[in-house]
């Protein structure tokens, strides 16, 4: 299983709690400024209501007081106290109802814009960034991570910042009405803080091993079901569920690990917390006993410190989900922060199709070590139809992939029109491209909406057109719905010329410049091999072309064969023109194809 790595150094999410990771953690509440408002309305609620919930301990010590006879400023009545009681209930219950909406309202508009600004980075991001990342390692990114801010802007935040106002609140309150049993309960302190701060850094560490591991299942999930044809294919299903029985295993092995001391840590801080009550009960009735404080006061005291040793216990789980949160920021600001391919201000460009290589060498970014492409040149007129053939891995994808920008070249320079292709908006210019590959991708949903990509403003008529075009009526007819025809994932519900039909249509929507056939016809049956011949013919009318292919047979009316080998242009010149070199590559693998086809089994 590849590692998902997103640091340079180890991948996991540095969810110190330093500067830099309270920077990119902050860097997320930029989404929550459209919403600024909303937010500190939420903000005022939260501590308007840990002020109210701190008043309840003081009137009900008071509400004894009274029930002793003594009288407190005006109030001498257990009544008053009572209502004086349901009241503060009432105001808390509606500053609550308040802090829980608002907070709601600004994580979900908040989060839904994260996701969408994650999605919009990801599409605009070069084919660089994707060689190094799988999909389940992104899907991971834009649901888990973004999941585990939500809980954080939702929940989380409002806690930490509850529990900060009712122990600093707390302790000023207490110090004030009973300042001996406050320095007598604050010998405790100090030990709950400590735990609480070790027992977080180590949940915080389990926590991000847990998410990784989860990622990890994603991951399996997303390539076993991806590929689905292929596993079944190998018969190979007990395979992956025992590849996702493992990763699960080790989510449960870690999550229990940490439950087990979470489990301890709970124990530990109820010990310390009765035992701290148990202690300033113990020392607050000696001092009732010595006429130094009255009952109600130390009935305040003792709610007041459940409160204060309620929040203490508390911020370890909310520190280890800050933790958590600042990881997952951090991926989330890494996305964000990447270069990518967006240009401004796209125009309107309509290239001739000249073309020309001048001395183009390429290592791919994540093999820098091998040179695919070595001092590659040649010229192309426009409306030209050139065939790149030569063995696999010779490097006839990659110049398709330079001359359609999906790389920089590593040295020399490509040009369209004359001018270096990096010049031109890059929207701009492969909207001149347009491209058939061999294993066609339709998206889920209707015929007309695959069509439709390669122009997404088409009127029905120019969809039927070039659907028309492309031989795509004969089978489209035949469907009850015709153009809203569902394709199913991928496509899976159409054969393959089917789907090579729908993206020539594609194409011919687009009405590009350059035209560019991946093998375009190597896996369809003689029939329909026919049809994608004919429909390709048309596409290719008056449009410089590259044909890519193995089968040499499609390809004797080229204008021009380059045939490559070892990332360089070995031989070049028409069908006939190669045919004639003694021990030429191109001859030799023409004879090779014409062996095998009469040999080949019928």
């Amino acid at each position: 299983m590849a590692k998902r790595r997103f640091s340079e150094d180890d991948g996991q999410p540095k969810a110190k709690l330093t500067r830099e990771g309270l920077r990119k953690f902050l860097g997320i509440f930029r989404f929550v400024l459209p919403y600024r408002w909303v937010f500190a309305l939420g903000l005022l609620s939260l501590a308007l209501s840990s002020v109210t919930v701190l008043a309840f301990p003081f009137f009900a010590g008071k509400l004894l007081d009274v029930a002793q006879g003594k009288t407190w400023m005006f109030i001498d009545s257990i009544s008053q106290i009572a209502f004086i009681l349901m009241g503060i209930l009432a105001v808390q219950s509606v500053f609550s109802f308040t802090r829980m909406f608002t907070f709601t309202k600004v994580s979900e508009n908040a989060l839904a814009d994260l996701r969408h600004s994650v999605f919009d980075k990801m599409i605009w991001l070069p084919m660089s960034f994707y060689d190094s990342r799988r999909v389940g390692e992104l899907m991971s990114r834009i649901t888990s991570d973004v999941s585990t801010l939500q809980d954080t802007l939702t929940f989380t935040l409002a806690e930490l910042l509850r529990q900060i106002l009712v122990l600093v609140f707390g302790v000023t309150i207490i110090f004030v009405l009973t300042p001996k049993l406050t320095l007598f309960m604050l010998i405790t302190f100090p030990v709950l803080v400590l735990a609480a701060l070790a027992f977080g850094k180590f949940i915080r560490k389990q926590s991000k091993k847990i998410q990784d591991q989860l990622a990890n299942a994603n991951i399996v999930v997303e390539e076993a079901l991806q590929s689905i044809s292929v596993v079944k294919s190998f018969t190979n299903e007990w395979l992956e569920i025992g590849r996702y029985r493992k990763s699960l295993r080790e989510v449960v092995d870690t999550a229990v690990t940490v439950g087990k001391y979470r489990g301890l840590f709970v124990s530990f801080s109820i010990v310390a917390f009765f035992g701290g009550i148990v202690a300033i009960s113990w020392y607050g009735a000696n001092l009732v006993q010595a006429g130094e404080l009255t009952v109600g006061d130390l009935f305040s005291f003792v709610i007041y410190t459940s409160f204060i040793g309620g929040s203490i216990a508390g911020l370890g789980d909310i520190y280890s989900q800050v933790q958590k949160s600042i990881g997952a920021s951090e991926r989330l600001i890494e996305i964000l922060h990447t270069p990518d391919e967006r240009e401004p201000n796209p125009q309107h460009l309509k290239l001739k199709g000249q073309l020309s290589f001048e001395n183009v060498s390429f290592e791919y970014p994540t093999r820098q070590d091998v040179t695919v492409l070595r001092e590659i040149d040649f010229q192309v007129r426009p409306g030209e139809r050139i065939a790149l053939v030569g063995p696999s891995g010779a490097g006839k994808s990659t110049i398709i992939s330079l001359l359609l920008r999906k790389y920089p070249v590593s040295h020399g320079v490509i040009r369209a029109d004359g001018e270096d292709i990096q010049q031109y908006n890059l929207t701009s210019y492969r909207q001149n491209i347009g491209l058939v590959p061999q294993e066609v991708i339709l998206f889920g949903g209707t015929i007309r909406e695959n069509i439709a990509y390669g122009k997404p403003d088409a009127t029905e008529e120019e969809i039927w057109q070039a659907a028309r075009q492309a031989n795509a009526l004969e089978f489209i007819e035949g469907f009850p719905e015709k153009l809203n025809t569902l394709v199913g994932d991928r496509g899976v519900k159409l054969s393959g010329g089917q789907r090579q039909r729908i993206a020539i249509a594609r194409a011919i929507l687009k009405d590009p410049s350059i035209l560019v056939l991946d093998e375009a016809t190597s896996s369809l049956d003689a029939q329909s091999e026919r049809l994608v011949q004919d429909a390709l013919e048309k596409l290719m009318l008056n449009r410089t072309t590259f044909v890519i292919a193995h089968r040499l047979s499609t390809i004797r009316t080229a204008d021009r064969i380059l045939v490559i080998k070892d990332g360089r242009v070995a031989e070049s010149g028409k069908h006939e023109e190669l045919l004639l070199r003694d021990d030429g590559i191109y001859r030799n693998l023409l004879k090779l194809q014409v062996e095998n086809s009469s040999v080949a089994p019928v």
